[in-house]
Parts: C-alpha cells; sequence; structure tokens
C-alpha cells in the first residue's frame, strides 16, 4: 500500500524531531523519498510544501531541501465572517448600513491597490453589533472594475464581507494591524469617547492581480485579538 501524504510528512517530522536529520542537513531529493516510501513524487512534494509552509525545511531550487537551523514559527490569521464570529461568542448578532455611495477612487486607494486613473469604487460604511453593542465599524471599498455587479447589489440586509466571500475568491491578502485614535465620528459610532484607543485591522485582497476590495475594521476599546501557531 503506496503511503500517503500524510504518512509522508509524520514520517519526516519525526526523523526532524528525533535528531535523525539534523538542523542544517540536507534531506534527500523529492525522487529518492518516493521511491523510500513506495509512492508518486507529487505525494513527497505536497508533503514537503507543508513542511517548509510550517516553517521546519528550507526548499532552494538547485540547492536541495534542509532542516531549518530555527524553525519558523508562521502565526496564522482566518478572515472570518463577522456574523460568525459574533454568534460564536454566543452573542446575537444584528448588522447596519451606514452610508453608501458609488465615487471615484481616491488616489490613497488608486495607490494602493493599484487602480487605474479613473477607477470607481463602491464606497460602504457599516456597523456589526453584539447583543445591541457595538462591535465592529467597516469602513469599505469595492473595485467596480472587477465586480460591477456591486453597483445593484443590496447591502441593506447583508453586510458585504458575506456578499464578497459569496461573489468572488481571494488569490492574495495584505493585512495591517494598528492601534488609532477615535475621532469623534468613530467614537459615536463604537458608543466610546473620542480620542479613545481603537484596535484596527486593514485588509486588501486580490484575485488572480486584480484587486477586489480594501476594508478598514475597527473595533471598540477593550477587543482583544487572539491567534495561535
Amino acid at each position: 500500500m503506496k503511503a500517503t501524504y500524510r504518512e509522508v510528512k509524520a514520517d519526516i517530522l519525526c526523523r526532524i524531531t528525533k535528531g535523525q536529520w539534523a538542523p542544517g542537513s540536507l534531506i534527500p531529493n523529492e525522487v529518492e523519498l518516493a521511491e523510500s516510501y513506495g509512492c508518486a513524487r507529487a505525494t513527497v512534494n505536497r508533503a514537503m510544501r507543508e513542511l517548509a509552509d510550517d516553517g521546519l525545511i528550507e526548499r532552494r531550487r538547485k540547492a536541495g531541501t534542509r532542516v531549518r537551523a530555527s524553525p519558523v514559527r508562521q502565526a496564522r490569521f482566518d478572515i472570518p465572517l463577522v456574523r460568525s464570529e459574533i454568534e460564536d461568542k454566543g452573542a446575537e448578532y444584528r448588522y447596519s448600513l451606514v452610508s453608501r455611495a458609488i465615487d471615484e477612487a481616491p488616489g490613497w486607494l488608486r495607490a494602493r491597490l493599484q487602480l487605474g486613473a479613473d477607477a470607481q469604487a463602491l464606497h460602504l460604511v457599516c456597523m456589526h453589533y453584539a447583543n445591541g453593542d457595538p462591535f465592529q465599524h467597516e469602513d469599505r471599498w469595492i473595485n467596480l472594475e472587477v465586480l460591477p455587479q456591486a453597483r445593484d447589489a443590496d447591502f441593506t440586509q447583508t453586510g458585504p464581507n458575506e456578499w464578497l466571500v459569496a461573489t468572488i475568491p481571494f488569490s492574495t491578502a495584505e493585512i495591517s494591524f494598528s492601534a488609532a485614535l477615535a475621532d469623534k465620528e468613530l467614537a459615536d459610532c463604537l458608543a466610546c469617547e473620542a480620542g479613545a484607543p481603537v484596535f484596527t485591522i486593514e485588509r486588501a485582497t486580490w484575485f488572480e492581480g486584480d484587486a477586489n476590495t480594501f476594508v478598514r475594521l475597527t473595533y471598540r476599546p477593550g477587543h482583544r485579538m487572539t491567534t495561535r501557531y
């Protein structure tokens, strides 16, 4: 019976953790490993890719694959639907559309997403609530060159993130985290004082090189994000 990629991955990991393949040592190539495990080279390749993604090995073209001298820990962040995020906490979710407008994409957005000079974007401002309390302020821009159907989409009942997930995938995402001070308008939305520190996430996504959307998500004071690696 041929080994599965999970079995290959587990065995290679076992050899690394037991010191059979020490940090910095060269791992046999995929052809040799496929022969030793009695499986296809593609099976070994998938196992090796996952180990590389986990930060345990380093793959270099023509130089081969080596065990990392110092494993790289990678924190991975999901892009959750805010509805699910709130309901998973056992709270009641409510959504509200604050404003909607079609505008020429401002200069900073064109630069951020590499849009054309005449690009138009749908600008949406939304609020998400947990048990009636402000949870997240969403300031989103959708690229109408890629998603012209967004012009006629109804965002009064369904948030734009849910619509985007159902409409188009993304192949690349850029995420940044920062602390900011709430201005008067944002403070009113989040039911906090102007100047209060708030947690902000900015996220842009692309599909096969074309920009889908840019969003700035702001949470009221006290919000905490936790991830595992």
